[in-house]
């Protein structure tokens, strides 16, 4: 009986011990959970506070129409960049077009000629967003409308600032808003403002009217450089047209100036001739002991080191056509 009682001590005694291991166990995974469970809330309260801090930037920097500005104007140079322009050869960023500095606009297309289209990319659309993220129609109806008088006001303002008395490639100015459908939804809540914006000479699009715009000017940026390189070499060409021509016209009068030296040469000797003939009788009636040495007909030139005659070039029996023209234009020199 002892020994039965003995093991059923051992027995409770290992179970015991047995269920303080598990409950250790179990407390010590309970509470790694708790740590990484504190751990995640805190990294996400961390993250919560950047969002708001970054949100409260943003309502910040939107409050002010020099931060829409950057703002816009980083949307718009992105979506140039992603059309293939590059800054400087395709469009420029805030240039001073007026010389003063109060006229610059965000970017100015260029187009050829030194004509530029001036673009304007300060236009918010917080108020758009509010009429997209609201559930009451109502709500959704004033944001719009705030939205329309918020377009109505900025064209106005480019309207005043005269940007085409400088940059004059459309007589107008490019207003930019960063997304298609605030800018459909602007015309759908009235109908009337595209035609109160042409009279106003301020065009409004999104990326992808503006992908438009920029695409033209690119293809008449690489017109314009396909005309320079063909006009530079139109102009080689006329220039080794002309040199050409003074080559050819170098060698004619190298040619001319050839022909008369010999035919006057041969005219002396023609004539030297005829007088030694005419001395031949007298030297022979005279009795002189030597006589008239003759005419030699060829000259003493020096070829490959070595002596040899070399005889005269015959006279042609007709001048070339350019040749008799210079001739009857020009005097001899003999």
């Amino acid at each position: 009986m002892a020994a039965v009682f003995g093991t059923v001590a051992v027995v409770l005694v290992l179970l015991i011990v047995a269920g303080a291991a598990l409950f250790l166990r179990l407390y010590a995974d309970s509470q790694r959970r708790l740590d990484a469970a504190v751990l995640a809330v805190r990294q996400e309260r961390d993250r919560t506070d950047a969002h708001a801090a970054a949100l409260r930037r943003y309502e910040v920097t939107f409050a002010s129409i020099h931060g829409r500005g950057e703002l816009g104007e980083q949307v718009l140079v992105e979506t140039a960049r992603s059309l293939g322009l590059r800054e400087g050869l395709h469009f420029t960023v805030q240039t001073d077009v007026g010389g003063g500095g109060s006229v610059r606009p965000d970017m100015l297309l260029l187009v050829g000629d030194g004509r530029r289209v001036p673009v304007d990319a300060k236009m918010s659309v917080a108020c758009w967003i509010e009429a997209v993220e609201t559930d009451d129609a109502d709500e959704r109806l004033d944001a719009l409308r705030v939205h329309v008088r918020n377009i109505r006001s900025r064209a106005t303002e480019l309207a005043g600032k005269g940007y085409q008395r400088w940059a004059d490639a459309i007589y107008g100015t490019v207003m930019f808003v960063p997304s298609d459908a605030a800018v459909v939804a602007a015309l759908d809540a009235d109908p009337d403002l595209l035609r109160w914006l042409l009279d106003r000479r301020v065009f409004v699009c999104g990326p992808t009217g503006f992908a438009v715009i920029a695409s033209a000017a690119l293809l008449a940026a690489s017109e314009r450089v396909l005309v320079a390189d063909i006009e530079a070499v139109r102009g080689h060409a006329s220039a080794a047209h002309r040199a050409a021509e003074g080559a050819v016209d170098a060698v004619n009068v190298s040619s001319t100036h050839l022909q008369r030296f010999l035919q006057a040469r041969r005219r002396e000797l023609d004539s030297l001739t005829q007088f030694t003939s005419a001395v031949g009788p007298l030297s022979d009636a005279a009795g002189s002991p030597t006589p008239v040495a003759s005419v030699r007909r060829s000259e003493e030139v020096i070829v490959n080191g070595s002596a040899g005659p070399r005889e005269l070039p015959a006279a042609p029996a007709e001048l070339p056509e350019e040749l008799s023209v210079e001739l009857a234009d020009s005097e001899p020199p003999f």
